[in-house]
């Protein structure tokens, strides 16, 4: 192999979510990659392929929590896979086919992240419209995605709303995490009301919707996302309340959970004891915890996620629709998305062994997948 080794790309990872805070993970993990091939020496397609998969598990085992990640880890692989089958069509000759070919994955790579980066711009000029005017939106978990909507809609001088905010345990690494978006929206007029995840029930007869983000869309058109979202979704349901999903094409990921302990991460959200922990003693009850959900410092650790930063599971039939920048689909139409993407169920490794593959595919009238191949083309 002629791989470069030194490359490390677990810290190109965390120093370019650190010069660009309003990364997600999964566009952090391509331009990292993207990074490691331009920095490499791989003369071959094979050579490409493995420099690719060792990066990415490195990625992955770099984290506690690499769903999300994952998902354009996995977004990307099938990109390069494609590109690398169809060296014809560039019209390349003989002797120039690996040159160009790596230089056309450079240059269309930095073109997929730069669509990625745009997707939450497109989501939010969309998704303001579910809002209508007098509304009161439920949300939680410090989306950046979520934000950017909420602003755009109170940037509108047509529509007035309201905004309840669950804010997460004061235990939680993310503590502080909806300050930014809370303080965008008072800052823009919006009445902003912060409530603990115990009181969702009680606040639920003032909410009209409820908006939430993911960092996964797995394929039966359920969400991973924050804890409590699952608890979020119910109540709505009980209630008659619409529960959106906004979320890029680029969360979108290869995986069929089919309960809440089907995860294909280790979260320690159960602990049964019959003693006192003893640094939980010492601390006054506060764990000190490697963090869990937000972007940065994520490190894998033996014990999984703690409770105050675990991630749950929201199935589909809670769900009344996903907002992506391609449209809106109905959590019945994610896996004829995801077709789009990897139309052959064998075109590289499943991310979890503890998942399996949707039998079953639904039809839907929506736009092209946004990454798929053929739109990269410049």
């Amino acid at each position: 192999m002629t791989a470069n080794s030194e490359f490390d790309i677990v810290s190109s990872y965390r120093r370019i979510l650190n010069e660009d805070p309003e990364l997600t993970m999964p566009v952090a993990a391509i331009e990292a990659l993207v990074e490691a091939i331009a920095q490499s020496s791989v003369s071959t397609v094979a050579e490409t392929l493995e420099l690719l998969e060792r990066h990415t598990a490195a990625l992955k085992a770099s984290i506690a929590n690499p769903i999300s990640l994952s998902a354009g880890t996995d977004l990307f692989q099938r990109y390069l896979i494609t590109t690398l089958n169809r060296p014809a069509s560039l019209n390349l000759g003989p002797d120039d086919d690996f040159r160009a070919i790596r230089n056309h994955l450079l240059s269309n790579g930095k073109l997929f992240v730069e669509r990625a980066k745009q997707s939450r711009e497109k989501i939010a000029s969309f998704g303001k419209h579910f809002i209508r005017d007098g509304a009161t939106v439920l949300t939680n978990g410090g989306s950046r995605v979520v934000g950017a909507l909420l602003r755009r809609a109170a940037e509108s001088s047509t529509i007035r709303f309201k905004v309840i905010y669950v804010v997460p345990s004061s235990r939680s690494s993310d503590a502080n995490e909806g300050d930014q978006t809370v303080s965008d929206l008072r800052a823009h007029n919006v009445p902003v009301a912060t409530i603990s995840d115990s009181a969702v029930a009680y606040s639920l007869g003032k909410v009209d919707m409820v908006i939430v983000g993911a960092e996964g869309v797995v394929e039966n058109g359920g969400i991973i996302s924050r804890m409590g979202t699952y608890q979020m979704g119910l109540l709505a349901k009980s209630k008659g309340k619409p529960f959106y999903v906004v979320a890029e094409s680029h969360k979108f990921v290869r995986l069929y959970p089919l309960s809440q302990f089907d995860l294909p991460i280790e979260q320690k959200v159960l602990d049964f004891k019959v003693t006192e922990d003893s640094k939980t003693s010492k601390s006054g009850g506060k764990d000190t915890v490697d963090e869990g959900i937000a972007d940065m410092t994520l490190k894998h650790t033996s014990t999984g996620l703690n409770a105050q930063d675990a991630v749950d599971f929201t199935p589909p039939d809670l769900i009344s629709g996903i907002i992506t920048e391609s449209g809106v689909l109905t959590p019945s139409a994610v896996s004829e998305e995801l077709i789009k993407i990897w139309p052959l169920d064998n075109a590289f490794p499943r991310p979890s062994t503890r998942c399996i593959r949707r039998k079953t595919s639904s039809s839907i009238e929506e736009k092209s997948h946004v990454w798929d191949g053929d739109a990269l083309d410049p």
